[in-house]
């Protein structure tokens, strides 16, 4: 079982819901739901109500934001890279590790963009993240990112499928993500590398949340760390 949590600083923003009715989140049900092609053909897509997917994006934005910037976890634990909405690899990968509560899980970004079921995966991994906030962990990657989803892929995605409200609120959830795991006090996990900024853990937990990606410092290298071409 995985527990102890760094404190969070965090600073609440809402917002604007009132233009449509709320609905309260039938995790189950959303789950289920995502659960409906396992085994089928690659590629056939599962649409969620927008309302639940409302309702899913801010009960797992709490979450998020109830937990630290830097996530201390206990072993055991299944690390897993990027996804780029793959989803039917993404229910793959559940097949061979167990789906959820039977195996915990770390999952180090980029949900998101490219792969051409973004929101199934997005949804599947943000109702376990839900529904077992303390044996399913999300980290955010350098995609989970307005500027970037609105380049390579989600953002069409959701305006395809839903609009682009819909995509917004999802940003906003990516915002408020986790950006460092350290396991057993010996393995740091991120997307991206270390960033010359870190002299201590401290500074990873103590970041303010929701933000954005910015385009250098501390943030920026955990989910970048890319070579620069000077």
């Amino acid at each position: 079982v995985l527990l102890h949590f760094g404190a969070a600083l965090t600073r609440r923003v809402p917002y604007n819901t009132n233009e449509m009715k709320k609905e309260d989140l039938d995790i189950d049900g959303v789950i289920e739901k995502c659960l409906e092609v396992k085994g089928g053909k690659p590629g056939k897509l599962v649409q969620v109500s927008e309302g639940q997917l409302r309702a899913l994006c801010t009960s797992v934005r709490e979450v998020f934001l109830s937990q630290s910037a830097l996530l201390e976890l206990e072993a055991p634990l299944k690390i897993c890279g990027d996804v780029h909405g793959q989803y039917h690899d993404l229910l793959r990968l559940f097949e061979y590790g167990g789906f959820p509560p039977e195996s915990n899980y770390l999952f180090l970004g980029d949900y998101v963009d490219r792969g051409k079921q973004s929101l199934e995966t997005i949804t599947l991994l943000f109702a376990y993240k839900a529904k077992y906030p303390e044996n399913f962990f999300l980290l955010r990657g350098n995609h989970e990112c307005a500027s970037i989803t609105r380049i390579y892929g989600f953002y069409d995605e959701c305006k395809r499928r839903y609009n682009i409200k819909l995509w917004k609120l999802f940003c906003d959830v990516f915002n408020c993500m986790s950006v460092c795991a350290v396991v057993d006090e010996k393995i740091m996990c991120m997307h991206g590398g270390l960033s010359p900024e870190i002299n201590d853990f401290k500074q990873i937990s103590k970041l303010v949340r929701p933000t954005d990606v910015p385009d250098q410092g501390l943030i920026c290298d955990l989910l970048w760390a890319d070579p620069d071409k000077d």
